[in-house]
């Protein structure tokens, strides 16, 4: 098993360098074709080599931000996705860097080009890695265990990667350790499901013990402790969880990284800002912004400011989020959702201090005590500020359940860093494009917890 995963490693490791060599050779050919010859001082031989080195250095960056180089792990689709953003980023900033070697604005018409062979590039690559990898490594078998709770919400979304997951066993823990030890043996992975900590850690231990691979749902107190700085100053290991959320150096750091961004954004997004007021307010005469009060840091309330998407009177029957076909909203609000346009002036808020760019999604208070009955631990996202965007807008939907969207904030605040940041913020580009991150709750939901009825079958 250790051969076939060391195997499995080189080969990713060569098909994403036969894209990134190929995209560099690109880029040479424009480079000595085109720009070369232009620039007043050119470069020596070692010089063109080490601008094209550093073209390569730039798209690895890109990619690996992007997720483009995990061959097997994403759909096809959003591989191309991922990786026709690195290229663009890293060709955006290539010509910013030509520019200043030449001193001069120099014709992107080359640059323009040469990305379209790019992206052709990139779709032959697609599918020729994707067939290499497919017939070298199958779906891997899988065996769930679970408990009390049904995994049929995590069975549903794993089978939609049936490339990569095959789901062929389910086993509830009564049926005994021993037993289902003998389970896993005709199995190449187990998914340990939401069990109680005491029988899981006896599961995991024993996948650790015979090196087999395991999949697991953390719990709250798991992402905890993930977080935590370890302390060597005796013979006795520990663990030492702050659980102050971030430091003061931390939270400057980020204010800065707030004004600057938003301050730039704004004057960047005026004029469409001013676009989408003028037709929002044509559209049917009603008011441009959408003011609401939301929590962010240690539960204090702020003004949040949005485009209008719905109807002027969408939130006479009381608080409700939006469901996939809501029919409050507006033409013109479901274009501007779709386009995550309507949190334009969003950065008002940001450059004011009521949120920051990159953090927790700012509830209502209304819907926050409606989910800290079911999970009393929601509130611990209010430890930093709330976000325009941030790691459950990134990695999550806007149906998320608050359980799983809890546990995404929770992994940005454990782990804070101003890398992180800046990742999240790029990352939050390739999300703006795809509609189900911006998908609705079912119809019958009024927030993201699970209707009564679906409670009901959940527990048959």
């Amino acid at each position: 098993m250790n051969k076939r995963e060391d195997y499995k490693r080189f080969i990713v490791f060569c098909l994403a360098s036969l894209i990134i060599l190929a995209q560099a050779a690109v880029f040479a050919y424009v480079w000595y074709d085109y720009y070369r010859g232009l620039i007043d001082e050119p470069f020596w031989r070692k010089g063109n080599w080490v601008l094209i080195a550093i073209y390569a250095l730039i798209d690895v960056l890109f990619s690996r931000i992007y997720g483009g180089l995990k061959v097997g792990y994403l759909k096809r689709i959003d591989v191309f996705y991922s990786l026709s953003l690195a290229t663009i980023c890293t060709n955006i900033v290539m010509y910013f860097q030509i520019t200043l070697i030449n001193r001069w604005f120099l014709s992107a018409v080359p640059m323009l080009e040469m990305t379209g062979v790019q992206l052709l590039l990139i779709i032959a690559w697609i599918f020729g890695s994707r067939y290499i990898y497919s017939r070298l490594y199958r779906a891997r078998k899988l065996l769930i265990i679970y408990g009390d709770r049904d995994p049929g919400d995590l069975i549903q979304k794993m089978n939609s990667r049936r490339d990569k997951y095959d789901i062929s066993g389910m086993v509830h823990i009564d049926t005994g350790e021993d037993k289902i030890h003998e389970m896993m043996e005709h199995y190449e992975g187990v998914i340990i499901w939401d069990l109680p900590s005491q029988i899981r850690n006896r599961y995991l231990k024993y996948c650790f013990a015979h090196s087999i691979r395991c999949y697991m749902s953390p719990k709250i107190s798991d992402i905890i402790v993930m977080g935590s700085d370890r302390i060597h100053l005796f013979d006795t290991p520990l663990l030492m969880s702050r659980n102050l959320g971030m430091s003061v150096e931390q939270r400057a750091a980020k204010r800065l990284l707030d004004i600057v961004v938003s301050g730039i954004g704004l004057l960047i997004a005026s004029p469409l800002m001013l676009l989408i007021a003028l037709i929002v307010k044509l559209y049917d005469h009603g008011p441009v912004l959408y003011t609401q009060n939301r929590l962010t840091y240690n539960g204090r309330t702020f003004k949040i400011y949005k485009f209008r998407s719905m109807r002027v009177d969408s939130e006479k029957s009381g608080a409700r989020l939006a469901s996939k076909h809501d029919s409050r909203i507006t033409p013109v609000g479901k274009i501007l959702r779709n386009l995550h346009l309507d949190e334009l002036p969003q950065l008002f808020n940001v450059f004011k201090g009521d949120m920051s760019l990159v953090g927790p999604r700012p509830e209502r208070d209304v819907i926050m005590k409606e989910y800290e009955k079911e999970i009393p631990e929601f509130y611990y996202r209010l430890k930093v500020k709330a976000g325009l965007t941030g790691y459950a807008q990134v990695y999550g939907k806007y149906n998320t359940t608050p359980y799983d969207k809890l546990k995404l904030d929770l992994f940005y605040i454990e782990n804070y860093s101003f890398l992180l940041d800046i990742k999240l913020l790029f990352m939050t580009v390739k999300i703006f494009f795809q509609k189900e991150v911006s998908e609705g709750v079912d119809d019958r939901q009024f927030n993201a917890l699970k209707t009564s009825t679906e409670k009901k079958e959940e527990k048959r």
